[in-house]
């Protein structure tokens, strides 16, 4: 599993929580052993009743295992936890309606009668059987049951996400690894957040959670799994954190894949050869012809043609492009992207500045000039920051008053900037000091790091937040408010950090080292099913 794909799982598996305790449950068991003294007609009525008690009190989902990994025992309560976290994470990335519906996932359906289709297998790279696709030539494939619903796959992530993270947790208490103290903080925010949310649905937090993650999840379930998440992400991000990478080890890996890393500078004027369909008679769409097919693609070439002819005369691209109805543009930070005609030509044929052509794609025709291949040099930045948000407001967009209300929201947002600003200046004045006051007050997400931000290249951030970054006389320790579409931000300089080029190729090796990392904890993790406890979930 990849580093990615479990911070969006860990992220997503800190939103909600329900609390019943054992001692409840004893009390179940001494009432229903008190009530078979009426009789056996009396007891089967009780023991009926019993049953439906504790059914509707979800202990036997708290309490059946489901599943154990290396041993260590997982309620259908717990792993409920990571499937609803999985499923509810994929749900949420996917975003738009047409993408589920292309999957063949219908989120309003029980999972368990939905089969992946054998495209939706292959998308999502799973391993089945008869799923090759057919050599050139070859006909395709009757369609085949892969044999997997839905339910399957998330149940396999949720298992996959608790056997990695049981792992990494075990690596962590061998080390001896202390976690910082924004892993409790942002225990404490979810956990507060939980309530909030649950008081507005009008639910207690225990029918909040049974809703969202399923029966037997309570407030303690919940609250044990996100300490266990929040501390595996802790390790993991110190880990890959911890990984660095000398000058050489960096040329090295990025003299092997050099187009994956060096950008390219270049003008293009682009044509559309694909002929127009028609509208007949009867008001059907009419497909072109091959004919017209052919001629369309030849009109655009010979459009592209000319215009490499009129540059090659002195003429600017851009002034060809309005005489050849083409659409011109300029990219001065263009990047290679596999199976792109225009980008195998402008990275793989050892182009000088000046040198054009007319590249095909399909019916797609560019007539492309090459200006220079490069990598970027620029340094990337560490920058702290404590985000103060603009207040709600109360004035509709459009309606009178929404100008000026807006622009007090904003005056009051930078008016506290100033003052936390000016708070912090008081006290200690040092990066450490700033890292607690952002951890106390700012409300974006980097707060649990003291506000941090490393490796942050020229154009990432927000307009003004980048420009005050960027700003040639910037030196460490420089402070100071800037006000954007956010909010305002207090700002702290820590420094210059390496060029984008070489924090691109860290990335890359930090993350093929973690996973190499982590594929060596769970190589030998041994995960059991109890399918008793597994039929409580989904």
């Amino acid at each position: 599993m990849s580093a990615s794909r479990e911070k969006q799982n860990r992220q997503a598996a800190s939103r909600q929580a329900d609390p019943k305790t054992a001692r409840e449950a004893q009390q179940r068991k001494e009432e229903k052993r008190t009530n078979l003294l009426y009789g056996v007609i009396a007891a089967a009525v009780v023991i009926a009743a019993a049953a439906s008690l504790v059914w509707r009190s979800n202990l036997i989902p708290k309490m059946t295992t489901a599943a154990t990994i290396d041993g260590e025992k997982y309620t259908a309560s717990e792993v409920s936890y990571y499937y609803q976290s999985a499923y509810r994470n994929f749900v949420t990335n996917s975003q738009y309606a047409y993408f589920l519906s292309y999957l063949g996932l219908n989120p309003g359906a029980s999972l368990k009668s939905q089969e992946i289709s054998a495209a939706a297998a292959s998308m999502l790279g799973l391993n089945v059987p008869g799923l090759e696709t057919p050599a050139e030539g070859e006909e395709e494939a009757s369609p085949i049951s892969t044999g997997i619903t839905w339910h399957d796959y998330f149940l396999d992530q949720a298992l996959d996400n608790m056997s990695v993270i049981q792992s990494v947790l075990k690596a962590a208490e061998a080390e001896g690894f202390e976690y910082p103290a924004g892993v409790q903080a942002q225990y404490d925010d979810n956990m507060a957040s939980l309530k909030s949310t649950a008081a507005a649905s009008g639910l207690s937090v225990g029918q909040y959670l049974s809703s969202t993650f399923g029966a037997g999840v309570t407030e303690k379930i919940y609250g044990e799994q996100l300490m266990r998440v929040l501390r595996y992400s802790a390790y993991v991000d110190a880990y890959q954190n911890g990984l660095t990478y000398s000058d050489s080890e960096l040329e090295d890996a990025y003299g092997a894949d050099r187009n994956s890393y060096d950008r390219v500078s270049y003008e293009v004027v682009t044509f559309s050869g694909a002929a127009e369909s028609t509208t007949g008679e009867d008001g059907s769409t009419v497909e072109p012809t091959e004919q017209e097919s052919v001629e369309a693609l030849n009109a655009a070439n010979e459009k592209a043609n000319a215009v490499i002819s009129g540059f090659h005369d002195g003429k600017s691209l851009e002034a060809l492009a309005g005489e050849y109805e083409g659409t011109y543009s300029k990219n001065e930070n263009g990047t290679y992207s596999a199976g792109s005609a225009l980008s195998e030509w402008l990275y793989n044929h050892g182009q000088e500045d000046g040198d054009a052509a007319v590249v095909t794609d399909g019916t797609t025709l560019y007539a492309v000039v090459f200006h220079d291949r490069f990598r970027d040099e620029t340094p990337t930045i560490d920058i702290r920051h404590i985000l103060v948000p603009l207040g709600s407001g109360s004035i509709a967009v459009g309606e009178e008053g929404y100008e000026d209300e807006q622009a007090q929201l904003k005056a009051d947002a930078h008016a506290k900037a100033e003052e936390l600003l000016a708070q912090w200046q008081s006290g200690e004045a040092t990066e450490a000091s700033f890292a607690a006051l952002a951890m106390k007050e700012s409300t974006d997400g980097s707060k649990y790091d003291g506000g941090l931000y490393t490796e942050v290249y020229q154009g990432q951030m927000v307009t003004e937040f980048n420009d005050w970054c960027f700003d040639a006389s910037r030196q460490p320790g420089d402070t100071g408010v800037v006000d954007t579409q956010y909010g305002s931000h207090v700002m702290y300089f820590s420094g210059v950090n390496m060029s984008r080029w070489q924090s691109q190729v860290a990335a890359v090796l930090r993350s093929e080292a973690y996973t190499a990392w982590e594929d060596g904890l769970t190589e030998n993790v041994t995960v059991q099913r109890m399918e008793s406890g597994l039929k409580f979930i989904g």
